[in-house]
């Protein structure tokens, strides 16, 4: 079981979110890294300066795959099966295997995604 971060669980974490920290203390505790993508970095990322500072404590114990060419082909798949058009959204669905969790701000979003996807993620919206 893995903990996928999207943009809102970063951006809710760096504004004090007791519910993310919560669910990133258990993962930590479980000595397992949450999980996201280089897209997700870049749409969170100002510098890492003031603020940012609690962002760039996560990314440290969070493993950051690569939003390669193979993950932006199954990616832009996924966006046809779904008919949808956020890249950085179904990349981050295509991180979960079935039993992971998603956390998120924009389910609505996500839901079509991981329907699609065929995958069984909980979806935990922050």
């Amino acid at each position: 079981m893995s903990l996928i971060l999207d943009a809102g669980a970063l951006i809710a974490y760096e504004r004090g979110s007791r519910l993310v920290a919560a669910l990133l203390a258990i993962e930590l505790r479980a000595h397992r890294a949450p999980i996201t993508h280089g897209g997700v970095v870049g749409q969170v990322w100002r510098g890492g300066t003031g603020r940012q500072a609690r962002i760039a404590q996560l990314l440290a114990g969070t493993r950051v795959m690569a939003l390669d060419d193979v993950l932006g082909r199954r990616a832009g798949v996924l966006l046809a099966r779904a008919r949808a058009s956020d890249v950085v959204d179904a990349a981050v669905v295509l991180l979960a295997s079935d039993g992971d969790t998603i956390m998120t701000s924009d389910a609505n979003d996500l839901e079509p995604l991981v329907h699609a996807a065929g995958v069984h993620a909980e979806l935990v919206v922050v």
